[in-house]
């Protein structure tokens, strides 16, 4: 399925971007993207807003660290962190390269800080497990709760990020760049 893509934070009023591969504020310590917009395709960019609908209802909201990401910069990441549990092959693309997965976290809108999950985004470590046994059960119940809310949206994750969530359906949507 071919969709356009869309800037996020133009489609979804008031959701909190910080696009991180846009800085140097990630693994790699270099900008891997030129521009700091956050794009999806505009069918699960709407699956997005209603998610973001329903965490402010809860006192919450939405943080994007990432979404579609081009070609070249998965290829960077792949080199720096040859690791399929972080990092997909860029010969098989990612879902991100798709402009379908989005990187997130929970804030609380009142604040506008980001709550506890336990470990930063794309920290490769045992502890961004989803479900990881040792961490305080304030974390664990925020990464439910996020992952509870992207699920009901349409999303899902994977176990060892709790960051990280793409579209059910993503195999519809070609590779993109």
């Amino acid at each position: 399925m071919r969709a356009p893509l869309v800037d996020l934070e133009e489609f979804i009023p008031g959701l909190a971007v910080e696009l991180r591969y846009a800085t140097a504020r990630h693994f790699l310590g270099q900008p891997l993207y030129d521009s700091p917009r956050a794009l999806l395709v505009e069918p699960v960019a709407r699956r997005l807003a209603e998610v973001e609908h329903t965490a402010r209802r809860h006192g919450f909201g939405l943080k994007v660290w990432d979404a579609f990401r081009p070609r070249a910069a998965q290829e960077r990441m792949w080199v720096a962190c040859p690791d399929p549990r972080f990092v997909a092959p860029p010969e098989r693309g990612s879902r991100h390269t798709r402009g379908v997965a989005v990187d997130v976290t929970l804030i609380d809108r009142s604040t506008g800080r980001e709550v506890p999950m336990g470990t930063d985004f794309d920290a490769f470590v045992p502890e961004s497990a989803t479900e990881h046994p040792t961490l305080p059960a304030e974390v664990l119940a925020n990464r439910r709760r996020l992952r509870d809310w992207m699920e009901s949206g349409g999303f899902e994750g994977i176990a060892s990020e709790w960051w990280h969530f793409h579209a059910r359906d993503w195999e519809a949507f070609p590779l993109l760049d």
